[in-house]
């Protein structure tokens, strides 16, 4: 071997060294800018700073982290850290390192049907939320990550186009789930994932939060696979009062958990981000009468509007959503002695009324005003403090149908001429499932003339003098504590007869508290059987000797009731020997 070729053999081999490092510097750096670029992304989402590199490490070494209240996919809302979600995929992704949290892990029950409901409405097939899972590993093969760094709610709007639904199934339950969670605080970002567009009412959502919510198609300009860092999933349910009949007809829940209290709160929120002011001690007094500009008119508005101001002796105002700002509507309304309006979504903004004032809601032909009560169950709430009233034209020639519109606007045109002719005679909607039900809807889009010295009738039946904004004390209800002290005390007479004495003291918060009507309820039970004899008593002692036998055990349950039905709990259960 030559000079020259060793020379030659050492050149190529620090020449392919140098040209190595060239590349791995060259990767290095495109690895930098790459970091860069998916940080100011970051940045461009939030003015909240983050570590991208450090956010990364922690993302593949520890993976996502997941805990969850609730036991059902229907009352559950999770917390999340690292949560992904791919906008190719349009997936959430989850995924697992030896530091990875799941909880509850239910296995293949998380898809049965969903780990949990997106939206306020409880178990609808369309607001399912679940996550796909992969290994950390896999972020090699992945776009880089775009971490977003506020705290984030994850939700689904219902029907953002409604403003009933908007306030009853989106604002008031993302009002209170942020208060159920301390970092959920107005810095929070919201993401709506039920690709909806933003919607007339997308404003009213920007006042939950100082940052813009953000729609499931915005997030692909963000990037292909975003992170939160820190994420809460789902809606709490605990401030809905109503479904709409997609299982049974539409009614009441069963198992109403807000009142009044609750909701005058929200709304004392969102008028200060309205930055409405509320006229306290306005001498003016006057109706608001909602006036539809679309469909379901009223006829004879203006002289419905004329009659009301000489009957009652107020100025009467009419509000529209398409002719005033929503700002304006609220301020009228907060102030107003009385809203009358034909049943519809706009009647939601009665929660802003005042306690005392009156809520008119007028039924078109052939609607039972009891079979559609989303607005009576919200002014009859308890702490509400609203006099609810419902008119229903009961006058066929007194109302304009429009058969021959499309069917999703009342048309009926689309259905055989027989069935056409059964919905037009018929004088009432039978019960039905939402949501598509022609009859109801033929009538829901028809016009009314309203039947004036009728309304006033019905109004005169509730509202006895002028209407008006009552100031009125916290009228919550209170209930009673434990009895205290409970004790008994036997005494035998013979072989047949004994008697059993029992005492108690007072409930602790009674002493605080001004009530009508103080009662006890006592049940005694033989130990061993399955019945108990039940007494109601009114004062603080009581010798039982009915039904009372010598040497036998007794259980006694005492508790306190205030005002008739304001049960308080049982104190400790009594064991009484004889």
């Amino acid at each position: 071997m030559n000079i020259a070729a060793v020379f030659n053999a050492l050149l190529v081999s620090v020449l392919a060294a140098v040209l190595w490092k060239y590349i791995k510097l060259r990767e290095h750096v495109f690895m930098v800018e790459e970091e860069l670029v998916l940080t100011r992304q970051s940045q461009e989402l939030s003015q909240v700073q983050i570590d991208y590199h450090a956010a990364l490490q922690a993302l593949v070494e520890d993976g996502t982290r997941m805990v969850c209240t609730g036991r059902m996919h229907t009352d559950r809302i999770c917390r999340f850290e690292s949560l992904c979600y791919s906008t190719e995929a349009e997936e959430f992704v989850y995924f697992h390192s030896n530091s990875s949290v799941m909880l509850p892990n239910l296995g293949s029950r998380r898809f049965q049907p969903a780990l949990l409901d997106l939206s306020s409405v409880e178990d609808h097939n369309t607001q399912y939320f679940n996550f796909v899972e992969l290994p950390a590993a896999a972020l090699k093969f992945m776009p880089k990550p775009v971490f977003v760094p506020d705290v984030a709610l994850i939700a689904n709007r219902f029907n953002p186009d409604n403003l009933m639904h908007v306030f009853h199934d989106d604002l008031l339950p993302i009002y209170y789930t942020m208060q159920q969670f301390s970092d959920l605080d107005l810095e929070a970002r919201l993401f709506f994932m039920e690709g909806w567009s933003e919607g007339v009412h997308f404003d009213l959502y920007k006042l939950l939060s100082n940052k813009q919510p953000l729609l499931r198609e915005q997030l692909k300009t963000l990037g292909r696979l975003l992170c939160f860092t820190k994420s809460y999933v789902g809606l709490s349910k605990i401030t809905t009062w109503y479904q709409y009949g997609f299982v049974q007809p539409q009614g009441p829940k069963a198992n109403i958990l807000v009142s009044g209290n609750e909701i005058r709160q929200f709304t004392k929120f969102m008028t200060q981000k309205l930055n409405v002011s509320l006229e306290e001690g306005s001498s003016e007094e006057y109706i608001v009468v909602f006036s539809r500009t679309i469909n379901r008119l009223i006829l004879n508005e203006a002289e419905l509007i004329l009659a009301l101001a000489q009957e009652f002796q107020m100025k009467t105002i009419t509000v529209s959503l398409e002719e005033h700002s929503f700002s304006d509507i609220v301020r009228l309304i907060s102030n107003a002695s009385m809203l009358v309006s034909m049943h519809g979504a706009q009647l939601v903004m009665s929660l802003f009324l005042p306690r005392g004032a009156t809520v008119v809601e007028l039924f078109p032909y052939a609607i039972n005003p009891e079979h559609y009560t989303p607005y009576k169950t919200l002014a009859t709430l308890p702490g509400m403090d609203l006099q609810y009233i419902a008119w229903q034209n009961t006058d066929r020639e007194d109302t304009v149908t429009y058969p021959d519109r499309p069917w999703d606007q009342g048309g009926i045109a689309h259905l055989d001429k027989a069935e056409q002719e059964r919905i037009i005679k018929s004088t009432e909607v039978p019960r039905h499932l939402c949501c598509r039900n022609p009859e109801w809807l033929f009538r829901a889009y028809q016009d009314t003339k309203v039947n004036i010295p009728s309304l006033i009738h019905v109004i005169r039946q509730t509202v006895k003098s002028k209407p008006g904004p009552k100031k009125q004390k916290w009228s919550g209800s209170l209930y009673p504590g434990k009895v205290r002290d409970a004790k008994c005390q036997a005494s035998v007479q013979g072989t047949s007869e004994a008697k059993l004495a029992v005492s108690w003291q007072i409930p602790w918060n009674l002493k605080y508290l001004k009530v009508r009507e103080v009662k006890y309820e006592v049940w005694i039970q033989e130990q061993g059987e399955n019945t108990y004899m039940p007494y109601i008593l009114s004062h603080q002692n009581h010798t039982f000797s009915e039904n009372i036998k010598p040497f036998t055990i007794y259980l006694v349950w005492i508790r306190c009731i205030f005002n008739k039905n304001l049960l308080g709990p049982f104190a400790d259960v009594l064991l009484c020997s004889t």
